[in-house]
């Protein structure tokens, strides 16, 4: 009877936090781009260089897989992978696949570009590497169905399917990850705010607007909490206070409008600023030089 009460209760937890969307408004404003590279066997060893703004996401098919890391990476040195996996790495990070001299194992790999490149807040908020079973995660077979259907043979957008269809997978997997963050190595930041019921209400309604007047009341009425309660239980679980946070949010989202084009004034106005001068002292503060010389700096080759 205990197990049954028990059951009921996370089912109520799980249907409070899917009655509001988690990802949407985050892959809106930072959108993430699939681009097939393998699909096959891959034998003997594989390296993968690091590039700036470039992320991977690997189907591991059958076989079995060592990964290898350099030092310093915040991956695992060796990781053994004996069943088939999905393999994320959300930022630059240098890997190399050690497979068996004969058979090899059965890959398809995709890079990813994260908008926003390093500042992407949910590529920030991941371990440099999230290893997941394919079959943990509910839903997925249907996608790579698909996906390998489009893979194993040369047909006509054979490619451009197989970009979109990798992007669903992703969706699915940070679907599940922000469902289960402690099983993937995530214990605070925005991951975990968005796999609390109460805090996710918050930080949706933030994240969907940034230009409102968010005080601490405002963002607790929105999770249904006092303000001392919500405070506490945001600072426990994202590491930050709430308007910290609000203020990183702003800034992100404004250095990616800024990169585009978009007229620092205008950005103010978009972002709750109150003038462009607004803007340009938090920036400063957050990121060390005005946004002029920011997007100076973005401009310029990389060596």
């Amino acid at each position: 009877m205990m197990g049954v009460m028990k059951s009921k209760e996370d089912d109520s937890k799980s249907s409070a936090v899917d009655a509001v969307d988690r990802l949407s408004t985050l892959l809106d404003r930072f959108h993430v781009r699939a681009s097939l590279f393998h699909t096959g066997p891959l034998c003997g060893r594989t390296t993968f260089e690091a590039q700036p703004d470039r992320a991977f996401l690997h189907v591991l098919r059958r076989g079995r897989l060592q990964i290898e890391h350099p030092a310093g990476t915040g991956a695992p040195r060796c990781v053994v992978v004996e069943e088939p996996t999905l393999l994320l790495y959300p930022r630059a990070v240098p890997h190399a696949f050690v497979n068996p001299p004969r058979e090899g194992s059965d890959f398809t790999c995709a890079t990813l570009q994260f908008a926003g490149g390093d500042r992407n807040p949910i590529a920030a908020a991941l371990p440099p590497l999230v290893q997941v079973p394919l079959d943990a995660i509910p839903g997925l077979r249907p996608a790579l169905d698909l996906l390998f259907a489009e893979t194993d043979q040369v047909r006509c957008g054979s490619r451009l399917l197989a970009d979109r269809l990798f992007e669903v997978v992703l969706i699915q997997l940070l679907r599940w990850v922000i469902d289960h963050p402690q099983e993937v190595g995530v214990s605070s930041g925005l991951v975990m705010g968005l796999s609390d019921p109460r805090l996710a209400r918050a930080l949706v309604a933030l994240h969907a607007a940034p230009q409102v007047d968010w005080t601490l009341a405002r963002m607790a009425a929105e999770a249904g909490m006092s303000r001392s309660g919500f405070a506490e239980a945001f600072r426990n679980v994202t590491g930050t206070t709430p308007l910290a946070y609000l203020t990183d949010w702003r800034l992100t989202v404004a250095s990616t409008l800024l990169q585009t084009g978009h007229p620092q004034k205008l950005v103010a106005a978009e972002l709750g600023f109150s003038a462009a001068s607004s803007l340009s002292r938090a920036f400063k503060q957050r990121f060390g030089v005005a946004p002029r010389a920011w997007l100076a700096a973005q401009q310029q080759p990389t060596l």
